[in-house]
């Protein structure tokens, strides 16, 4: 079991920057792959940026060169760092925590964990 808890959302004016966080807690942090989304009123859950556990990284285009993922295992946390906001990055944004394991025995087994999700709103 795996528990998460984002922070650092807020209200920003447009062109300004925030850094998200996400506490893990609960199994073992690094060996799961790590997700940021994001869901606007009326609009899909929309994938934002994932970095598996070995720190390979990956946007959606339309944050590409303005958010960066990172983490840091020692601490159990993900960080989402959003530069150069806009209007339309306004949404919650949650964390989101997967693996699957594997066996010679047994079926894949796929874990998949998420947050509570932080409000982040870019305004001027």
């Amino acid at each position: 079991q795996v528990q998460l808890v984002e922070s650092g959302g807020g209200l920003v004016q447009p062109g300004g920057s925030l850094r998200l966080s996400c506490a893990a807690s609960g199994s073992i942090f690094s060996m799961y792959d790590m997700n940021w989304y994001r869901q606007a009123p009326g609009k899909q859950r929309e994938l934002v940026a994932a970095i598996t556990s070995g720190g390979s990284t990956n946007y959606a285009d339309s944050v590409k060169g303005r958010f960066t993922i990172s983490r840091d295992n020692g601490q159990n946390t993900v960080y989402l760092q959003m530069n150069s906001l806009k209007p339309e990055d306004t949404a919650v944004y949650y964390c989101n925590a997967v693996r699957t394991v594997y066996s010679v025995y047994d079926p894949p087994k796929a874990y998949d964990y998420w947050g509570q999700g932080t409000q982040v709103t870019v305004s001027s």
